[in-house]
């Protein structure tokens, strides 16, 4: 076996091990056999994040997924390994957006400021707490951009802002315009998922502009040969549209398949990709 391959199991099995558990650095490095340090370099190389990031991201998509399905809010935080309530406030409410019970609640007492922008594919609504960006989404009719956002979080207190009127908000919709318009823009994403889903949406923001993947070759890069329709689901499940580029996945025979913004905008998409 080659030493890249070698180094590529280590990886997969370093981070089977954190889906399985919640392992120090040191424990992970001695049960990969490789030092602490290269362990974090490499790790950080192939999925995009540091050991402790993913095992954050992990723990954090567990818990919203129990949330989101009516869990207990002490049950759903013990579930997702936090041990005790201060552990989520310490680091994890601030990627929810809000603290667990509000999440769970629709976010009830939680104001979410947010505004629509005309991109170049359409608007694009972004909404944030004052802790982070909440939601991004796209579409042509500004009324069903609004109901998304009040079914996502029906018990907050939405205030609209006026686009460049707010200093959080203000820079954030600007770099979401310039990346729907095709242009390299820092965009502060926040991919809460299960650790599938983020391993799939780690992929797809590693596939260069103007190509494109199969949900196959998608499953086969992050390790998962035979969960095609599980990488489906996570495109499906991505509510960042164009900075995670979900439409850059189609079926092995070329034709498109589903896009959860619609068929046509992914064709726009794809198309505009390929002229830049």
């Amino acid at each position: 076996m080659n030493t890249a391959r070698q180094l590529r199991d280590k990886l997969e099995h370093a981070r089977r091990l954190m889906d399985e558990g919640e392992p120090t650095l040191a424990d992970l490095a001695a049960s990969v056999g490789l030092s602490a340090s290269h362990l974090q370099r490499r790790f950080a190389e192939r999925f995009g994040l540091s050991p402790a990031e993913y095992l954050s991201q992990r723990k954090l998509g567990t818990l919203k997924g129990a949330l989101r399905e009516g869990s207990d809010v002490s049950a759903a935080l013990y579930d997702a390994g936090y041990g005790s309530p201060s552990r989520v406030y310490e680091g994890g409410a601030a990627k929810l957006g809000m603290t667990p019970a509000r999440y769970r609640a629709g976010g009830a007492g939680e104001q979410i400021r947010w505004s629509i922008a005309d991109t170049a594919l359409g608007q694009a609504l972004v909404a944030t707490t004052e802790r982070g960006i909440c939601m991004i989404e796209l579409g042509e009719d500004a009324a069903a951009l609004e109901a998304k956002l009040h079914a996502e979080f029906p018990k907050a207190q939405l205030e609209r802002v006026d686009a460049g009127r707010d200093e959080f908000l203000a820079p954030r919709l600007r770099a979401v315009a310039e990346a729907l318009a095709g242009r390299q823009a820092q965009v502060p994403v926040d991919l809460i998922g299960t650790a599938f889903q983020k391993k799939v949406w780690d992929a797809l923001m590693k596939i260069p502009h103007g190509q494109t993947r199969s949900y196959t070759q998608i499953a086969e890069e992050i390790g998962h040969p035979r969960s095609m329709r599980a990488v489906a689901n996570a495109c499906a499940n991505n509510h960042v549209a164009i900075v995670v580029p979900c439409h850059r996945v189609v079926r092995g025979d070329g034709s498109l398949g589903g896009y959860r913004w619609g068929l046509p905008m992914k064709q726009r998409v794809l198309e505009r990709e390929r002229v830049a």
